[in-house]
Formats: structure tokens, sequence, C-alpha cells
């Protein structure tokens, strides 16, 4: 349905795309829990578990990271322009777009950086203790960078933005 700022969804469209979003979202978490749980287990492993773990790693970071990540990008972007909410309206929405560059950042390219580096080194049996490093600081950010999203986006903190007009 087209209002008068442009186009508007309808409230069923409205609650697909959300639903969509809250999937991908939940994926994205999920997956960062797994990378945990795989961590944790390649550092208590021997060589063949942290290769393995490592390698189911760098397998998710190239497809569901990578699909949840892009997915819940573009939808939570349609959800904005579609929306009352806007891109620049509420102080939540800016605080969820700087955390999404982090998870973008982090997902698209350091994880599958960091698992293939972490790959490289036990194979090659070298310390690879700051590669492994990079890794967890990327996990934790993640978690607590998605699990922030997840609150602004419950209690939608700061309220509308003031913006002056000329």
């Amino acid at each position: 349905m087209k209002g008068e700022k442009g186009l508007k969804l309808s409230i069923k469209s409205k609650k697909l795309l959300v639903t969509l979003h809250l999937i991908f979202a939940a994926i994205m978490l999920g997956n960062m829990i797994t990378f945990l749980i795989f961590s944790i287990i390649a550092a208590e492993g021997d060589q063949q578990t942290a290769i393995m773990c490592f390698h189911a790693m760098n397998i998710l970071s190239e497809t569901s990271v990578r699909a949840s990540t892009i997915g819940a990008t573009i939808t939570g972007i349609f959800l904005c322009i579609w929306t009352k909410w806007g891109l620049f309206r509420y102080y939540w929405i800016l605080a969820k777009e700087g955390l999404t560059l982090l998870a973008v950042g982090i997902n698209l390219w350091g994880m599958y950086s960091w698992t293939m580096q972490a790959i490289i080194a036990k194979e090659s049996d070298i310390n690879g203790l700051i590669n492994q490093a990079y890794l967890w600081t990327g996990i934790f950010l993640q978690i607590i960078s998605l699990v922030l999203m997840y609150v602004i986006s419950v209690f939608k903190p700061w309220g509308k933005r003031m913006i002056k007009r000329k």
C-alpha cells in the first residue's frame, strides 16, 4: 500500500517482514553460540578435534553466517524504509545500525578469515594463539552486539530524534 510519504507496508506484510527479520537474527545468534561451543571444544581438544571444529566454523562462516547476516541486514533496512521508523528518525535505530555495521564486518570478513587462519595454524602445528584470540574476541563482540540489538529492539530506548527543519 502506498502512503503519502512513499511505500508503506500493510499490517500483514509488516508482520511477515518482521518475522523474516527475527528468523535471520535468531540464526545469527545461534551461529555465534555454535562458534562459542566449537571454540571451547577446540581449545580443550586434541589437534584433530580442533581442526575439525575450525573447519565446521569455516563452513558455517561461508554459508549460514553470511546468509543470515545479509538477510537480517536487508530485512532491517526494508523495515526502516517501509514503516514509520525510518532510517534516521529514532536513536534506537541509529544504535542498531551501528551495531549492524560491526556485525557485518565481523560476520562477512572476520569469521571466515579467523577460522581459516586457525585451520592453517593447527594443520601446520603452529601455535595459533594470536589467531584464536582474534576469533574469541570476534565471537564475544558478536554475541554482545546481537544481544544488545535484541534488547534495543524490545525496549526501543532514547526516543525520537529532534530534527531541525529549515
